[in-house]
């Protein structure tokens, strides 16, 4: 018998439990988007387009700092959903410990690193003159409160290893109307622009470390968290990082080239980069319906491999792959139905409205694509195979971007054919990914049917 917050991932039908889980994890990762989408908005409409601009331009250097690891925790879920499916308490209790430790640890050093590389990483990436100091003071006082985000991600990771994905969505429900009242106060009200929003950011992130600290020392048996007997077992940390280090290091070379992409935006002016910014804020909401779904597959199969079930690892790879590709397509058609709409939420430049535009048109249409790689690199992460699916969407996707940067931009120029760049390493990706994986799973299937 599982409780309230629990899924029984091992047992019965799936396709109703996939989506009990998946659900909650999508609006978990919208909220969070939610977060910068409202100080974009924000300081777009009650600010200036300079500001939104600071605040845009800032959106790939942060996740090239916290998506390493992010992707660390990824690994902790893996390990985390092992145990479960083997049945080992004392090593899930250790595994906890680990993942608790291993979210101090890298706040305070993203705390540190975020103040130091703001000035000489946004001015290599040639950020407009007129938004620079902006972007600066706003990647200094957001990474104030990275140490609370870090917290917050690596503790959700743990109850979602098994299946609790609902509570740290009404964590980040209560977050998100903290982050907005604050935004509407400190910028409406008091006048500061992109320091109040990151501040906003801030205080809600702190809200969010409280809470989920809070609730996992509620927790009974081996997920119960305490917090003076936190430590790194060398065994646990091994295995975290086995999976987490290329996860987390393929997510920061991934964003080491769109930063690329960033500095090429760059150069056609503020109004292509407060639009360019707009746009990625709709790809982040239908990227999260579709991520949703791998982290579905991770942790799902990652219980059941555990348990020695390969025949239902392939179903849920399956259920995964159609849920998330299909999701992130309906929430692209709507995005480009109602564009008017969304884009008069932002801003009312005609000129940033035109970026947005062209954007969506070359990059949000096909960013489905996108599931072709993502879910199976995510099934195989859960099999405990996490550096073939990095190292291939390290070269499908990151070292093509920088080809195309560097070398097909310059005798192709135009802000279009810039973004056309997307839907061909998502295509180029997706066959590289999808091959291993077919290769992993028939190895994977004979070794489990040796005595």
């Amino acid at each position: 018998m599982t409780r309230n917050n629990e899924i029984d991932m091992l047992n019965g039908p799936l396709l109703a439990k996939i989506l009990k889980f998946a659900m909650p994890f999508a609006a978990s990762s919208i909220l969070q988007q939610l977060f910068v989408s409202v100080d974009v908005a924000i300081v777009g409409k009650f600010a200036s387009s300079e500001a939104l601009a600071a605040v845009g331009a800032n959106t790939f250097l942060i996740n090239l700092m916290i998506n390493f690891f992010v992707g660390i925790s990824i690994g902790a879920s893996v390990i985390l959903a092992n145990h479960i499916g083997q049945r080992d308490n004392k090593s899930l209790r250790h595994a906890v410990s680990t993942t608790a430790a291993l979210a101090l640890a890298s706040g305070i050093f993203l705390l540190f690193l975020g103040i130091i590389v703001s000035r000489p990483v946004l001015e290599l990436m040639e950020t407009p003159v007129n938004i620079l100091e902006d972007a600066i003071l706003y990647l200094r006082v957001y990474f104030l409160g990275a140490p609370f985000f870090m917290i917050y991600n690596f503790g959700a990771s743990i109850l979602r290893s098994k299946g609790d994905t609902k509570r740290p969505l009404y964590v980040l429900v209560v977050a998100g109307v903290i982050n907005t009242l604050l935004n509407l106060l400190l910028v409406i009200g008091f006048h500061m622009s992109v320091v109040g929003v990151a501040i906003a950011t801030d205080i809600a992130n702190v809200f969010c470390a409280g809470v989920i600290v809070w609730l996992l020392r509620q927790e009974k048996g081996a997920f119960q968290l305490n917090v003076r007997h936190i430590r790194i077992y060398g065994t646990e940390l091994k295995r975290i990082l086995q999976i987490g280090v290329p996860a987390g290091f393929q997510s920061m070379v991934f964003s080491l080239s769109n930063i690329f992409i960033q500095s090429a935006i760059n150069g056609y002016g503020s109004a292509a980069v407060a639009g360019a910014s707009v746009s990625q804020t709709f790809d982040s909401y239908c990227y999260f319906l579709m991520s949703a779904f791998s982290g579905a597959a991770v942790t799902f199969i990652g219980q059941n491999y555990g348990a020695g079930q390969m025949a239902r690892c392939k179903r849920i790879f399956w259920i995964c792959m159609i849920g998330g590709a299909a999701s992130c397509f309906v929430g692209n058609m709507l995005f480009m139905t109602f564009a008017n709409e969304v884009l008069s939420l932002f801003t009312s430049d005609s000129e940033v409205v035109y970026y947005a535009k062209l954007r969506m048109e070359y990059v949000l249409v096909f960013q489905a694509i996108a599931a072709s790689y993502d879910i199976p690199s995510s099934a195989m992460r859960g099999f405990g195979h996490s550096l073939e699916p990095a190292l291939l969407t390290i070269f499908g996707t990151c070292v093509f971007r920088l080809i195309w940067v560097f070398f097909i931009t310059p005798v192709w120029p135009g802000f279009e054919n810039l973004m056309i760049c997307y839907p061909v390493t998502w295509v180029i990706t997706g066959i590289l990914v999808c091959t291993v994986f077919v290769l992993t799973l028939r190895k994977l299937g004979k070794q489990l049917q040796k005595p």
